[in-house]
């Protein structure tokens, strides 16, 4: 069995953020403990050599999303430590831009106030103008009041990621960070890897892939901005570390729901070798031969030890997935 597993954040927690869900590296760790009894790491050879063989590898595959400053300082080390490789996808506008990408600030929004004030306001400063027409009478029947915290998270994230259109978005989450988050976190230069940082993870075997320039849901993109964000990431990252022996994309968001025909079209055009999605479930010879646009994935709280946990909650008990 091929299986590939997902991360994003990865990293001890920080007590100014209170509600920012991380797993732990600690926790990172034992889930690799867990990885090598029970499946196995894939060679970085044998899982590239499977495109044009059809030879599926058996084990566990690594994948790291987002470009994250904890990726070099926590996970590079412990995973040079035991001599494995894993794939890290990076969305290229922060080393052309100094403001943390949107999907991001909102993480930090709701790592540092409770989910409940965070909708609250929200919802006060959307008006129906910002809304495609036919998501404005649904926006409009949801309740005010939910019933758990964790709800009002899920529908923060639904409304600035899904809802609202993306001439609004920007603007929207400015004025959130404004009122929620102090200056001092709200730095991009600590928050992504530094392109020398990135050369480095090339240097030391990793693989480097793009997560787009932007991070959008492709979906909401027509075919002419999908093909800008491809271009545009992989044209970054070539020049940060070179041309590569191929290319390697993952969807930001992921799920179906999130990328088209166009897009897997556009992707092969541009000489990318595999994509990953997420979808909950092994990889298999079909997905290498007939469909590597789309390769499934695990998020990490799929497997044990990868709960993903808040500060408020870290004395908890350690096992289970990570969001």
């Amino acid at each position: 069995m091929l299986k590939a597993s997902m991360y994003h954040y990865v990293q001890p927690f920080n007590e100014r953020l209170p509600f920012f869900k991380n797993l732990h590296i600690e926790d990172f760790c034992t889930q690799l403990d867990y990885f090598e009894r029970e499946f196995g790491f894939v060679r970085k050879q044998d899982f590239l050599d499977a495109f044009h063989t059809g030879k599926l590898p058996e084990g566990i595959i690594l994948t790291f999303d987002d470009g994250l400053k904890s990726h070099y300082q926590y996970v590079l080390p412990e995973l040079i430590k035991r001599k494995l490789w894993g794939i890290f996808y990076i969305p290229t506008a922060p080393y052309t831009h100094t403001k943390i990408l949107d999907v991001h600030r909102i993480h930090l929004i709701l790592g540092i106030a409770p989910a409940t004030a965070v909708y609250r306001k929200l919802i006060a400063m959307v008006s129906d103008d910002m809304l495609p027409g036919t998501l404005v009478s649904d926006f409009r029947e949801w309740p005010y009041h939910l019933q758990e915290d964790d709800d009002h998270t899920k529908r923060v994230k639904q409304i600035l990621n899904y809802y609202i259109s993306y001439e609004f978005r920007e603007s929207v989450i400015d004025q959130l960070m404004a009122y929620f988050v102090p200056d001092d976190i709200n730095d991009v230069h600590g928050f992504y890897l530094t392109s020398d940082e990135t050369a480095e993870l090339a240097r030391e075997g990793m693989i480097i892939g793009s997560h787009t320039h932007s991070h959008p849901l492709m979906s909401k993109l027509n075919a002419l901005q999908q093909r800008e964000e491809i271009e545009k990431s992989f044209g970054c990252l070539e020049r940060i570390i070179g041309k590569s022996d191929h290319r390697t994309f993952c969807y930001p968001y992921g799920g179906f729901h999130s990328f088209t025909d166009e897009t897997e079209r556009i992707l092969t055009d541009q000489k990318v070798q595999y994509s990953f999605n997420v979808e909950h479930r092994d990889i298999t010879r079909d997905d290498i031969l007939q469909r590597p646009q789309a390769l499934p994935r695990y998020d990490c709280n799929h497997f044990p030890f990868g709960q993903c946990r808040a500060a408020q909650h870290q004395g908890t008990v350690r096992k289970g997935g990570v969001g």
